[in-house]
């Protein structure tokens, strides 16, 4: 029996109701323009509710549009926030689901890392995590017929990362994207100060700057870093903004960055 990850932040992060989660990524969408010189291999977006981030991920999502009927699988990598535990972690299920309905997990994808040293099969990571959960309506709105290789990513070193993102590049058919929010809970000017920080460190690849303190899903953007120096990869700030910016109050606000390299 095939088995399904069903949506576990609907009406809570995004629309539960397929209708308006179509018009609230449209609505995202619209919002933001697409560079037509870049063609993304990879993004870096936030995972807050829609509400918060949703533009700001719009703004990286906006340059697949060329390349609906190209991308064929997505390799998705964000943080654990409520399991914790070493390695990274790849799903056990067949598909994850949200309101506009189902996508097929890559298996045959998993099968090749799996025996990457530091990835494992835990499903526990996945069952509540939103970081990889809120990119999927965007995925959906925007590609044709894709599978995704879903992992959460614990205590690991950009090594693994690395080795995984090797393994699963491909070519134009896969498209990698790394969830992670930037600064949580500084005042306003001191969280544009250290974001700024962040987003020069990355399009610099110099990953010795980010740790959790400047991006919760640090392992991922480190791990890319990693291998885009490798691999003479070229990154790209779209937008930087944090919650004081989009809805919410100035003394307390979490950063959000939109990145793409190719």
């Amino acid at each position: 029996m095939e088995i399904v990850r069903p949506n576990a932040v609907a009406g809570l992060f995004y629309p539960a109701d397929a209708v308006k989660l179509n018009k609230q990524v449209a609505a995202d969408m619209a919002a933001c323009h697409a560079d037509p010189l870049l063609s993304p291999k990879a993004l870096i977006v936030p995972h807050a509710g829609y509400m918060y981030s949703g533009a700001v991920a719009a703004s990286a999502y906006q340059h697949l549009k060329p390349l609906k009927n190209i991308i064929k699988r997505v390799v998705l990598i964000g943080p654990s926030h409520r399991v914790p535990f070493d390695g990274l972690a790849i799903s056990t299920a067949d598909w994850f689901e949200t309101p506009l309905g189902l996508i097929a997990v890559d298996r045959q994808a998993e099968s090749q890392i799996i025996a990457i040293d530091g990835v494992i099969a835990l499903e526990q990571a996945h069952a509540r995590e939103h970081s990889l959960e809120v990119q999927l309506p965007f995925l959906q709105f925007l590609l044709d017929d894709f599978k995704i290789v879903p992992i959460v990513a614990g205590h690991a070193s950009p090594k693994v990362i690395a080795k995984v993102l090797d393994k699963l590049w491909g070519g134009p058919e896969t498209l990698i994207v790394i969830s992670s929010d930037l600064s949580h809970y500084l005042d306003y000017d001191s969280a544009r100060e250290a974001d700024a920080e962040t987003s020069q460190a990355i399009i610099n690849l110099d990953n010795r700057l980010i740790d959790g303190y400047h991006a919760c899903g640090s392992v991922g953007i480190n791990g890319l870093i990693l291998y885009a120096r490798q691999h003479n990869l070229h990154g790209h700030i779209l937008d930087l903004r944090n919650s004081g910016d989009t809805a919410g109050k100035r003394d307390s606000v979490v950063g959000y960055g939109a990145y793409l390299f190719q």
